[in-house]
């Protein structure tokens, strides 16, 4: 892969903004799973290979297992995650395909009902994030570590 732009480095204003949004959700109510599952699968979604390296290491460390990661992208074919995590998964999935349908009202509903308007806008916003991460660091070809 080629050699291409450090945002870190060349505008690092830009980076520690949205390294405020980690900040921000570091004390939010979301579970350290329920931020990893979300990395992981809008990961998968953008292609962002940087991103499902750190993130499913995370996620194997705060106790996730290793069946959950490697079927998250058949999420909807196993019986392995909670009605609140497949909220959060359809979720995921809309927001960050948001091009294709946008969130839709019966999955932005069943959401609602499940999460709550609190969690689920704290969801919605480590969605975002995630997503912003992930174009920074596939539009740059960020390097997986060694």
């Amino acid at each position: 892969m080629e050699k291409r732009i450090a945002i870190d480095q060349l505008e690092p204003q830009g980076y520690q903004a949205i390294l405020a949004l980690e900040k921000y959700l570091a004390q939010s109510q979301l579970t350290p799973i329920h931020k990893e599952l979300i990395k992981i699968r809008a990961s998968q979604l953008n292609g962002c290979a940087f991103c499902l390296d750190m993130h499913t290491k995370d996620a194997l460390k705060y106790g996730e297992t290793q069946q959950r990661i490697f079927l998250l992208n058949a999420w909807r074919e196993t019986n392995l995650f909670t009605e609140e995590e497949r909220a959060i998964l359809q979720v995921t999935e809309e927001v960050t395909l948001i091009s294709q349908q946008g969130l839709t009202k019966e999955t932005y509903e069943t959401a609602l009902e499940t999460l709550g308007e609190n969690y689920l806008a704290q969801v919605i916003v480590a969605i975002a994030t995630i997503n912003v991460w992930n174009r920074l660091a596939v539009s740059t070809h960020k390097p997986i570590p060694a």
